[in-house]
């Protein structure tokens, strides 16, 4: 089997994977003639509007990690199958679109001194606090 295969290639068009893989896809690029023919076709396929699941789901981002489960994940509020999950997408699966917004989430708004707070983000107080915060316009009065 051809690696990187055809889906990894599509994958490596759309920026969506870890970058130690694209600069890996690189390398090879700028020596494997072979490679570079390979990835002429999956761009005709791609141009052709010819597109697999995989480019589709991640497109779409359908594995993805909506910004308010990001902001629930840094608050510490998730359950742990969920905070399990994300932890794996941001860390394993090194997804950079939600890793750029987990930093971005991160250092700004309510989650900015999150760090910086006395105990971190394992005080209560302070997580039920700001997630309240992040709610604000959210929720009707009775």
């Amino acid at each position: 089997m051809n690696w990187p295969s055809d889906e990894v290639l599509s994958a490596y068009l759309e920026e969506a994977l870890p970058v130690d893989q694209l600069a890996l896809i690189e390398r090879q690029l700028r020596d494997d003639d072979n490679l570079r023919k390979r990835l002429a076709v999956v761009i005709g396929r791609q141009d052709a509007g010819l597109h697999s699941v995989g480019v589709i789901w991640r497109r779409g981002r359908l594995s993805c990690p909506s910004r308010d489960e990001l902001g629930q994940y840094l608050l510490g509020v998730l359950d742990t199958g969920p905070a399990e999950y994300i932890r794996f997408h941001l860390q394993e699966v090194g997804c950079r679109y939600c890793a750029a917004n987990y930093d971005d989430l991160r250092s700004s708004g309510p989650f900015a001194d999150q760090s910086t707070a006395p105990g971190g983000s394992d005080q209560p107080a302070i997580r039920r606090r700001r997630y309240f915060e992040t709610s604000a316009g959210h929720l009707k009065r009775s």
